[in-house]
C-alpha cells in the first residue's frame, strides 16, 4: 500500500502497512471496514458524553476538585494517547478509557465556559457535529478529492498551527506575553480562529481517506478502534477551537 500521511498526529505515518490481517490473541478477527470504524467512533463518542454529562451536572458541588480533576484527566488522556499511538494493538482496550478521560476534560472545560457564556456549549456541539456530517458527506460523494496537493496543503497548515501553539506556549512558559492574537477578540483574532477551525475540519477528510485506505488494504479489525481514536482526536480539537471562536465572538 502506498504511503499516506494525515495531518492528524495519530495518522502521521503509514499505520496500516505491514499490519497483517490478524493479531495473535486478538478476539476481533477479520479486516477493517469504514462502517466498522464509524460504529466504533460512535461508541467512543457515547463514552465521552457520559462522563462529560456527569461532570457538567455536579461540578458546582465540587468546585474545589475541578482543577485537580481537570489536570489529572488531561494527563491521563495524554499518556493514553501516546501509548495507543506507539502500541496500536492497545487501541481496542485503551481508546475507550481515553474517551472517558477526555469526557471528564471536556465536561469540566465546557461547564466553566458555559458559566461565562451561557448557551455556548450546545452551539459548539451542534456546529461540531454538523461539520463532521458535512465533511463525511463531502468525502463520500467525492465533492473534494484528497489529492496529493490537497493532502500536502492540509498537512502543512496543520503543522503551522502546531508550531504557532507550541511557540506561544514556550514563550509564555518563560514569562513572555506570547501571541496575543490567539486569544484576542478583535478581527485578527477571530480570523485566526476561523482559519484554525477550517484546518481542523479539513483534517477530517484526511482521516476518512486514511481509514478508507486501511479498509482497502485489508488491515486487521482491531485498527478500526485506532481509526476511531484518530477521528476522536480531530473532533476534540475541532470542538475546542469552535468553543474558542464562539467565546471570541461573544466578547465583541
Amino acid at each position: 500500500m502506498a504511503l499516506f500521511k494525515s495531518g492528524n498526529p495519530v495518522f502521521m505515518k503509514d499505520v496500516f502497512a505491514d499490519q497483517g490481517t490478524q493479531v495473535s490473541g486478538e478476539s476481533m478477527q477479520g479486516t477493517m471496514t469504514m462502517s466498522g470504524t464509524m460504529i466504533k467512533t460512535v461508541i467512543l463518542f457515547v463514552l465521552l458524553l457520559i462522563p462529560a454529562g456527569l461532570v457538567w451536572s455536579v461540578w458546582r458541588q465540587y468546585q474545589d476538585l475541578v482543577l485537580p480533576v481537570l489536570i489529572g484527566a488531561s494527563i491521563l488522556g495524554f499518556v493514553l494517547s501516546l501509548v495507543i499511538i506507539f502500541v496500536k494493538t492497545t487501541a481496542p482496550y485503551l481508546s475507550p478509557i481515553y474517551a472517558i478521560a477526555e469526557g471528564v476534560v471536556l465536561g469540566t472545560l465546557s461547564a466553566l465556559i458555559e458559566k461565562a457564556y451561557p448557551g455556548i456549549v450546545i452551539n459548539a456541539v451542534m456546529i461540531t457535529m454538523a461539520i463532521f456530517a458535512a465533511m463525511l458527506l463531502i468525502y463520500t460523494t467525492g465533492l473534494i478529492k484528497v489529492t496529493g496537493g490537497v493532502r500536502t496543503a492540509i498537512i502543512a497548515a496543520t503543522g503551522g498551527v502546531a508550531l504557532l501553539y507550541g511557540v506561544n506556549l514556550l514563550i509564555r512558559a518563560f514569562g513572555g506575553a506570547g501571541f496575543g492574537f490567539i486569544h484576542d477578540s478583535g478581527p485578527l483574532g477571530i480570523a485566526v480562529s476561523v482559519v484554525i477551525c477550517a484546518i481542523a475540519a479539513f483534517n477530517l477528510l484526511l482521516d476518512f481517506e486514511f481509514i478508507s485506505q486501511g479498509s482497502r488494504s485489508g488491515a486487521p479489525k482491531y485498527l478500526e478502534w485506532y481509526g476511531a481514536f484518530g477521528l476522536m482526536v480531530t473532533l476534540i480539537w475541532l470542538y475546542l477551537e469552535i468553543l474558542r471562536l464562539l467565546a471570541k465572538l461573544r466578547n465583541r
